[in-house]
């Protein structure tokens, strides 16, 4: 029987330009859906507005410094709450990695902290820390650190017993071994984590900004919804999305500065 070459699909090149091709295609298509059901259905602007008075707000909204002030809170912190669960989810990922026993002891109490709703934790946290960033801050980083410690520890216990033992064997210290061995073999997990908090705790800030605060993208969008201004309300949660976006590329560029060895941070697959 002869062997017949079967097609796996597109190139590296084909497949790294795919997304700027698709993803404008489908916003487009998203976009003249809305206009076309908002055009013949008659709904009302208060229900969904156009996307031309949407877009016609958005910019209104750019051009107004006192957004940009908001924006920046919002940027602060969910990088605030990022950077306190990186460096939390890191620490206590590798310990749970290494030692068994602790893996046991804390996964209840790690799993308990993450099926409790964030959003009831708002209002304490103001009692707690007022409406300042305090509150904002620690929500972001609850969220964030589950997938960055669970991620650690993955990469952690992947590691192969055979190459702790070999650097065991040479008189390696703790510390040579977890910077020779663990980190750069963790270090796939620990983006991928990273590349989830950093959205999680993008979702936490602006959640502790809706709830408890007086400035912020999350403050924002409230008090457009207060003042039934709807093609408001939808440009600032474009203003949202695009800010997540930028988060997210951010992280997908630090994986090809941090890893450009693993297959993740180039374009084959």
């Amino acid at each position: 029987m002869s062997d017949v070459a079967v097609p796996t699909g597109l190139n590296p090149k084909s497949r790294a330009w795919l997304p700027w091709v698709t993803t404008p295609a489908l916003t487009a298509v998203l976009v003249v859906v809305w206009h076309l059901y908002v055009t013949w259905s008659g709904v009302s602007a208060f229900i969904l507005p156009a996307p031309r008075a949407v877009w016609d707000a958005w910019m209104e909204m750019l051009v107004t410094p006192r957004v940009w002030q908001h924006t920046w809170m919002t940027v602060y912190a969910t990088l605030a709450g990022f950077a306190w669960a990186l460096v939390a989810g890191v620490a206590l990922g590798v310990a749970i990695g290494r030692l068994r026993w602790l893996e046991l002891t804390l996964n209840p109490f790690i799993v308990a902290t993450q099926v409790l709703p964030k959003v009831a934790l708002v209002p304490l946290f103001v009692v707690w820390f007022g409406f300042g960033l305090t509150a904002k801050v620690l929500v972001a980083a609850i969220l964030a650190v589950f997938p960055i410690l669970t991620n650690t520890a993955l990469g952690v216990k992947s590691i192969e017993a055979g190459h702790r033992d070999v650097m065991l064997s040479i008189n390696a210290t703790r510390w040579q071994v977890f910077r020779r061995l663990e980190l750069p073999s963790s270090l796939p997990y620990i983006v991928t984590g990273m590349e989830v908090g950093i959205v999680l705790a993008l979702i936490g800030a602006i959640v502790g900004e809706y709830l408890g605060g007086s400035s912020g993208l999350g403050y924002l969008l409230i008090a457009r919804m207060n003042a039934y201004e709807t093609d408001g309300l939808f440009a600032v949660m474009i203003h949202m999305t695009l800010l997540g976006f930028v988060f997210y590329a951010a992280i997908g560029l630090t994986r090809r500065l941090l890893i450009p060895w693993h297959a993740s941070a180039g374009t084959q697959g």
